[in-house]
């Protein structure tokens, strides 16, 4: 019997923090698309969005070889979770909400044409929340320096001691991680409702610069929305919303979160070259 040696002892470690979290791992079956997801809580698995097919059926594949069908819970495209339900008695993973330093180890358990697997990387960066391209909040900018096939989207990332801090995902030419705290505050949404509740408007806009800065010309009007509701019309340009001056159309988006529905906000036109001012309630925005 040879004497244990530092690497043997890190490989006997990984492989039981890998052996811990498999089996809260599952791989998801949609039309045409392969991936993983994990048990988040009871009957309750988190996926990624972006890889989860938009028709047919879903299935849920398990260790043992056998599939499960599986529902839709709920999805949301701008920060890439979809939850599914299914009648499975897999335990929950739990989530840490804490964010790994840069440099840090990290695994990647999921699986690959329907067997488990998992991938060693380190943690090539570690930040502030961001905004993803589709307008969704992500908590933290957590990038993986590891190689994922597609199929192993939506995989845990584990840390060292076996914590789940997020859901590996591919990005441009990365691997990015879901952060748990975006999880944690999107998945009970889903649950509840189905959806992520957006703020709404109900105008179309176009920049127009001024001569004092930045404007967003009113193009059309929902005619049951928010806006026509406190007298906004087409033509009129915003200049300024709660007192601060527009700096532009993806800005006045970007400040619609889910909870902005139902704030009431000051937003100050030009009609005509005179200044007018309205009081407009955020709506939430209708289901495509």
């Amino acid at each position: 019997m040879t004497d244990s040696t530092p690497l043997s002892s890190l490989s006997s470690a990984l492989a039981d923090v890998v052996a811990r979290a498999a089996p809260s791992v599952v791989s998801v079956h949609s039309h045409r698309s392969r991936s993983t997801g994990f048990v988040w809580k009871s009957g309750l698995i988190v996926t990624a969005d972006e890889v989860l097919a938009d028709e047919g059926e879903v299935e849920i594949g398990l260790a043992d070889g056998s599939r499960v069908a599986a529902t839709i819970a709920g999805r949301d495209h701008t920060t890439d979770i979809a939850l599914l339900r299914a009648d499975i008695a897999l335990a929950p993973i739990k989530l840490d909400a804490s964010v790994p330093p840069l440099g840090a180890l990290s695994i990647v358990v999921a699986t690959h044409r329907e067997a488990p697997s998992a991938a060693l990387g380190m943690v090539s960066a570690s930040g502030k929340g961001w905004r993803s391209l589709r307008g969704g909040d992500i908590d933290a900018r957590i990038e993986l320096d590891v190689r994922l096939g597609g199929s192993q989207q939506g995989g845990l990332a584990l840390d060292a001691s076996g914590s789940a801090f997020g859901m590996a995902v591919l990005g441009p030419r990365r691997v990015l991680v879901i952060p748990a705290a975006t999880i944690e505050r999107v998945a009970p949404q889903l649950e509840a409702r189905g959806r992520i509740a957006r703020g709404y408007l109900g105008l179309g806009l176009q920049p127009v610069q001024l001569d004092d800065g930045v404007g967003a010309m009113v193009m059309n009007v929902d005619k049951a929305g928010p806006s026509a509701a406190a007298g906004i019309r087409q033509g009129d340009v915003i200049v300024a919303v709660n007192d601060q001056k527009l700096s532009g159309v993806r800005a006045l988006s970007r400040t619609l979160g889910p909870a902005s529905v139902g704030a009431i906000v000051d937003v100050a036109v030009r009609r005509g070259g005179e200044p007018v001012s309205f009081k407009v309630t955020v709506g939430e925005r209708p289901e495509a």
